[in-house]
């Protein structure tokens, strides 16, 4: 058995079920291989003209599925951040005080639908009133929608999530995390850099976190000229749900 093996083997007896957009499966039927993986991956040359094309109607129904749940959504704010954050973390109370202050400025909550930081932002939303929205995605771990969602919606395709979440937020809070986190902030930068979507706040949180690699953005990135001196306007850097209010009260006035 090879090291991904004995992995893999270790999450299936340990998470018990595998959620795949509205599926759930246990035990043997269990899979191996991600949705996304299963697309992504070119299995021989003919491997389209048999597989693909069928894909593209399950594609299809995502987005149909993902538009008619979030269609009377209303204004609403996405919140980003580690799936690992504990409960006892002081950035998991931070984003819970945020999602609570967003709730009371009468926006919407989304998130990834998940633990850590995203169940944090679900239940400040939910206890303070607003509309607790996740987005899940199928994943080989840290998987199901945390108790705090009023409105779920599970994708199985990256792609087709991440375009729900730029659709429908007026604005992306992005606390601390890790790949997944910096997939979201960089899709929105780039999105808005290239005049995709209109320019809306993006905003990070906790300045410790993101100083490092603010400074290379200076830094490094500029001084190679990969980016433009005003790009790193696009985004702000604050410590506190007061700051976080006041910039998203200051693009809403």
């Amino acid at each position: 058995m090879t090291d991904i093996d004995e992995r893999d083997a270790h999450l299936e007896d340990e998470r018990g079920e595998y959620r795949r957009g509205p599926v759930t499966l246990r035990g043997s039927l269990r899979p191996r291989r991600t949705t996304d993986q299963k697309l992504l991956e070119n299995a021989g040359p003919a491997d389209w003209l048999h597989t693909d094309p069928w894909r593209v109607l399950r594609i299809q129904s995502e987005f149909v599925e993902g538009f008619g749940a979030l269609a009377e959504l209303g204004p609403a704010i996405s919140i980003f951040g580690s799936a690992r954050t504990a409960r006892t973390d002081p950035n998991y109370a931070l984003a819970e005080e945020i999602a609570r202050r967003v709730s009371e400025l009468g926006l919407a909550v989304i998130t990834g639908g998940g633990p850590g930081i995203m169940e944090a932002g679900n239940k400040g939303a939910k206890e303070a009133g607003g509309l607790s929205v996740g987005l899940g995605i199928e994943l080989p771990f840290e998987q199901g929608m945390n108790e705090y969602v009023d409105l779920g919606v599970d994708f199985r395709y990256f792609f087709a999530r991440k375009t729900m979440f730029v659709k429908y937020s007026s604005g992306f809070i992005v606390m601390p995390g890790g790949f997944g986190t910096f997939d979201e902030l960089f899709e929105a930068l780039c999105l808005i850099q290239t005049h995709k979507i209109s320019k809306f706040p993006l905003v990070l949180v906790d300045t410790a976190y993101w100083s490092g690699l603010l400074d290379w953005f200076r830094s490094t990135v500029a001084d190679y000229g990969t980016i433009s001196p005003g790009d790193l306007d696009l985004v702000q850097v604050v410590d506190t749900a007061d700051e976080v209010v006041e910039v998203l009260r200051a693009v809403r006035a």
